[in-house]
């Protein structure tokens, strides 16, 4: 009988640290990544504005193509407790005189959503 309730607190103890047994006392924490963007600094955008302009707005971009550098690209990614993922994507396209030519987003200007 001994060895069974060893081999049982044994079985228990291995198995608890599998992904798959879910414990309701176990908190993960939700994870971010990349740049914070919002409505309101989209809408702050406007084509013709300078890099210095753009950076003061977004911040550093979180990628600078070495090979292309007027793409800049902002990503940011959320993963919550529930494993549900949150993607959020901003590109821009200067001209050779650092000027700001496009916009590519998930979040669209509050004029062009109507």
């Amino acid at each position: 009988m001994r060895l069974y309730s060893i081999l049982a607190l044994l079985f228990i103890f291995l198995f608890s640290g599998c992904s798959w047994i879910k414990f309701p006392s176990i908190h993960k924490v939700s994870v971010q990544q990349g740049n914070i963007i919002s409505q309101e600094m989209v809408d702050k955008l406007q084509v013709g504005m300078t890099k210095p302009q753009v950076q003061f707005i977004l911040g550093t971009p979180l990628i600078v193509d070495t090979f292309n550098p007027t793409r800049w690209d902002y990503y940011y990614t959320k993963v919550d407790s529930n494993d549900k993922k949150y993607e959020q994507q901003l590109n821009l396209t200067f001209d050779p005189n650092n000027t700001l030519l496009n916009i590519e987003s998930d979040l669209l200007k509050s004029d062009e959503k109507k």
